[in-house]
């Protein structure tokens, strides 16, 4: 007996603005909405699609009130397909991204940015 990874879970102080903008990140869709709640991803799950096989998690942003209070434990790394670094980094900037410095240094091979609803915070 296994299990599936399905969902990540994210919480947030708005989740369609999230949503939208991971969606427009990553190309996926909304495809579940409710309550201070939205479900983004690349496929609409069944449960005998997850019974057949490991499928790609979706996203799902839950509204909560408290802010964060430290460093995230967990952050998605994304890859640009179509484009070089330094243009998708001014894509994302131009969906509400902003560069963080979470101490990486100034010659690494990728940008830290933070989403939208984290770049209100320091790292």
């Amino acid at each position: 007996m296994t299990s599936r990874f399905t969902e990540l879970s994210i919480d947030c102080h708005d989740p369609e603005r999230l949503a939208e903008f991971w969606c427009a990140v990553l190309d996926f869709e909304v495809i579940d909405r409710g309550e201070g709640m939205v479900e983004i991803g690349s496929w609409t799950p069944t449960a005998e699609a997850v019974r057949a096989r490991q499928m790609p998690p979706t996203l799902v942003f839950l509204r909560v009130p408290e802010g964060k209070a430290v460093k995230d434990r967990l952050h998605l790394d994304v890859s640009p397909v179509d484009a070089g670094t330094e243009k998708e980094v001014a894509r994302l900037t131009a969906l509400g991204a902003t560069r963080a410095d979470v101490g990486q240094g100034p010659d690494r091979g990728w940008v830290v940015m933070a989403d939208p609803d984290t770049s209100d915070y320091q790292f």
